[in-house]
């Protein structure tokens, strides 16, 4: 597998938007947690966060493709499972429904990432370290909010025993905690 400075310089070779390479951090600090609390592999877990948009500006985020074509990039340096879930993460382009719990843990991390900066963003100082958990659950409900966040994929949470409020809260405390690395 991968080693986590392998996949940094796969990272910044494949992603050059700061933007898309703060959500990989975010998204890899997300699965992370989720992984401890699911008493999960979390180097596993993080690295498929980290990676899991590593197509996304040779795809041009397509929906039809992107996801599968990370195959490309990522076989035989990943573990069979990361490339799955991160296949899946985009279910549209594979014509397939996410059934493994790292699939859904994926799916629904990467996703609550975009929800969670958009909170930020909103709050005068944007800082994530004033964040509650309940701003961001409130927000969940408010579908004009970040309007391409698909309420859909976070609530996949709880197809992994986990209810949203606790998601958001584990979410957000893991972003807190890069938060110099997501400038928020």
């Amino acid at each position: 597998m991968i080693s986590r400075e392998e996949a940094i310089l796969l990272l910044e070779e494949k992603i050059k938007s700061e933007n898309m390479r703060k959500h990989c951090y975010a998204s890899e600090a997300v699965l992370r947690a989720v992984a401890n609390r699911l008493e999960k592999n979390e180097e596993e877990w993080g690295l498929a966060g980290l990676l899991h948009d590593i197509d996304v500006e040779i795809t041009n985020g397509d929906p039809l493709i992107h996801g599968p074509f990370a195959k490309k990039i990522l076989e035989g340096k990943v573990t069979d499972e990361m490339l799955d879930a991160i296949i899946m993460h985009n279910e549209k382009a594979t014509g397939k429904v996410r059934t493994t719990i790292f699939q859904h843990a994926l799916a629904a991390g990467e996703t609550i990432t975009g929800l969670i900066t958009a909170t930020t963003l909103v709050y005068p100082d944007k800082k994530i370290a004033g964040i509650k958990t309940n701003s961001v659950t409130k927000r969940m409900k408010q579908k004009a909010f970040a309007a391409s966040v698909n309420r859909e994929n976070i609530l996949e949470c709880e197809k992994i025993g986990i209810s949203l409020n606790e998601f958001a809260e584990l979410a957000v405390n893991a972003m807190q905690e890069i938060s110099e690395i997501l400038g928020l």
